[in-house]
């Protein structure tokens, strides 16, 4: 839904998964977008992971799977990423990611696209890589930045939701939510301020002691830091 995610879960699979292509592409890129984009198209294989830019006016031939790890802000969003897949009469497949609380939307995008949609069972046997996602962020300042932008435009971005009758802020399970994004902490909002959560164990590790492991990076951290004390 943001290219906040997009940067943090891109990473993410860089090194989560080996052997496979991983790219990334959102609005903010400008000027690498056709770069990134010709490249993706030339690939015999790979994951594009991408914000709605790449939702419609663009053709790459094969596309097998079109996941929609965040449903679409508009319903007509949701046909035009679909339509990403399947193309001039190849077979494909498009699967997007409910909550039990939003499992209405499918009875809206049946009445509002004439979008009939088939309920895919959980897989099972699923590994769980937070505890890796959540190493890289201990190792990596950049990493642990990253995840926590990418929870905060997450839910700013749920808040605007279109269908906010269905996508109701209040009913999101904070805890569950920054469990998956394998946050250390829960960050400062507005949206969160005055909230408990109980089911959420931040580490016990100082984040401000995490450091970047690019240098420079790194190097410009203590300065500020050290002008601050």
């Amino acid at each position: 839904s943001t290219c906040a995610c997009v940067e943090y879960y891109g990473k993410a699979l860089e090194s989560l998964i080996k052997q496979v292509k991983i790219m990334s592409i959102h609005g903010k890129m400008k000027h690498k977008r056709n770069k990134i984009f010709t490249e993706f198209r030339k690939l015999p294989g790979g994951i594009l992971v991408c914000t709605d830019v790449m939702a419609r006016g663009i053709d790459i031939p094969e596309v097998h799977w079109v996941l929609q790890y965040d449903p679409p802000s508009s319903a007509s969003a949701f046909v035009h990423r679909c339509g990403r897949t399947a193309r001039i009469g190849n077979v494909g497949s498009a699967l997007v990611f409910l909550l039990p609380m939003e499992e209405s939307y499918i009875n809206f995008l049946s009445i509002n696209q004439k979008c009939p949609m088939q309920e895919m069972k959980p897989q099972t046997n699923v590994l769980d890589l937070l505890p890796k996602l959540k190493s890289m962020a201990l190792a990596d300042r950049a990493v642990f930045e990253k995840g926590m932008k990418a929870f905060v435009s997450y839910v700013q971005a749920y808040a605007k939701h279109e269908c906010n009758l269905i996508f109701r802020i209040k009913d999101l399970d904070f805890a569950s939510l920054a469990r998956g994004f394998a946050l250390l902490k829960m960050p400062k909002m507005p949206e969160l301020r005055g909230k408990c959560f109980p089911d959420f164990t931040p580490v016990t590790v100082n984040t401000d002691s995490i450091s970047f492991k690019d240098k420079n990076r790194e190097k410009q951290r203590q300065k500020k830091l050290e002008q601050q004390r």
